[in-house]
């Protein structure tokens, strides 16, 4: 057996292996200078995005909103989302994650902040609206450039990490929401919900400039990696590429003529409207269970959200040493669909409410980085990666705004989420079923 057949080994330019130990190393190393900081930007992009479902318990009795100005409300931010989105991750893949990080955040930071300034539906809306033009790509954007530096079989795991970023979101915003709606109020003549959006909207622009200075475009960047580290790194990904992918030749025009590809749209937007049937309307599900106090409900909030990171890591984590996802993606949407269904049957008895609505987050939660693992490790070292990966997150994004419009349009109509919830949990199974069907595939 030649030294390039040993397991574990990884061959630099002079052809010297390297230790699995060693490139163990090498990708702890990445991780804790990368990851860290993106989960703490992407905390604050998921905040600012949900942060209306907190706002909203005095929002509309203050500018007397329905629930279903709400929902449009909430939903909107995903048509400015979907317009410029596969612009936005083509535009990053030109120019780099720095430059791209620095635009968006500083404009959606001073947009959501803006938002205390809302008096109508309409300015509702397009703040809403404006919020999503300038978040657009931030999300695909980052599942793209961990792609410049992870190989496959150590994406999801990171990935995972990354993505507890949406679960940590809800377990600090809960209390902070809670905390601004209920002590702010009235200081220096401004609303709970006013002060809720100006003390949740600054830090994501420090965090844009942050982000400039702290990340590099690419491993080859990366003053802190010795040159025998970029080769690891380099070697991983180069074993990745020459598997080889259906859209290496076409790029990504062949991409958009690929069944698969609108197969993983439309299972991520099933996914996505059980993501945000849960963020936004998680404290009206609360309230409806008998809280009333804001503070309550927000630091109840952060239950759900806090059982969602510890299976958000563990699942993702089982997924990468057995080396699979359809199953694991499959199982998650399924219970996560029976919890769902089943917070209807709970009523006003809090402590079952919370268990059903604490399953559901925790495993629609989890499906997010198990889906995107199999989506970048079908798509990863090609060609069409960035464009192909914002457009599957841009069409997916629908169901962020046909979710929240739908929940509110029903809760309007019915005075109650259920039948929604029932809808949501059908569209949950159905993204399961195709998973198991069409979506996945071995990781490489």
């Amino acid at each position: 057996m030649s030294e390039s057949a040993l397991p574990g080994a990884v061959l630099t330019d002079e052809a010297a292996p390297h230790s699995l130990a060693t490139v163990n190393a090498t990708y702890r190393r990445i991780t804790w200078r990368l990851i860290p900081f993106l989960f703490v930007c992407y905390v604050a992009a998921y905040l600012d995005r949900i942060n209306i479902g907190f706002a909203q318990i005095q929002m509309r009795n203050d500018l007397g909103f329905s629930d279903a100005v709400y929902g449009l409300g909430a939903g909107i931010f995903f048509a400015g989302y979907f317009l410029f989105e596969v612009p936005s991750n083509l535009v990053l893949e030109r120019i780099g994650a720095r430059k791209t990080l620095i635009r968006i955040m500083l404009l959606w930071g001073l947009t959501s902040a803006g938002m205390m300034f809302v008096k109508s539906p309409t300015t509702f809306y397009i703040m809403r609206f404006m919020l999503g033009v300038f978040e657009a790509g931030f999300f695909p954007g980052m599942i793209f450039y961990l792609t410049y530096w992870y190989p496959a079989e150590r994406r999801g795991r990171v990935m995972a990490l990354f993505l507890t970023a949406v679960a940590m979101a809800g377990v600090l915003g809960g209390p902070v929401s809670g905390w601004a709606l209920n002590r702010l109020d009235g200081l220096h003549g401004l609303q709970g919900w006013q002060w809720l959006f100006l003390v949740e909207g600054l830090p994501s622009c420090l965090l844009g400039i942050a982000a400039y200075f702290h990340l590099d475009d690419n491993p080859r960047e990366a003053r802190w990696l010795s040159d025998a580290e970029k080769t690891i790194v380099r070697h991983q990904l180069d074993k990745e590429r020459d598997a080889g992918s259906p859209f290496d030749r076409h790029g990504f025009g062949g991409a958009l003529k690929s069944g698969r590809i609108y197969a993983l749209a439309f299972v991520w937007f099933t996914f996505i409207c059980g993501v945000y049937a849960i963020s936004f309307w998680l404290p009206a599900l609360i309230r409806g269970a008998g809280v009333t106090d804001a503070y309550s409900i927000g630091m109840l909030s952060a239950i759900p959200y806090g059982v969602a990171v510890l299976t958000m890591v563990l699942v993702s984590r089982h997924s990468d040493r057995t080396r699979e996802r359809r199953w694991h993606t499959a199982a998650c949407a399924l219970i996560g669909a029976a919890a769902l269904s089943a917070i209807a049957g709970t009523g006003s008895d809090l402590t079952l409410a919370l268990a059903c609505i604490s399953v559901a987050t925790a495993c629609i939660f989890t499906l997010q980085p198990l889906f995107w693992a199999i989506a970048t490790d079908f798509l990863a070292g090609t060609r069409a990666a960035a464009g192909t990966i914002a457009f599957i997150n841009s069409l997916g994004l629908l169901g962020g705004f046909a979710s929240p419009s739908m929940l509110g349009f029903v809760k309007t109509v019915t005075g109650s989420l259920n039948n929604g919830l029932y809808v949501v949990s059908a569209l949950l199974v159905t993204g399961a079923l195709i998973t198991l069907r069409r979506a996945g595939r071995p990781v490489r």
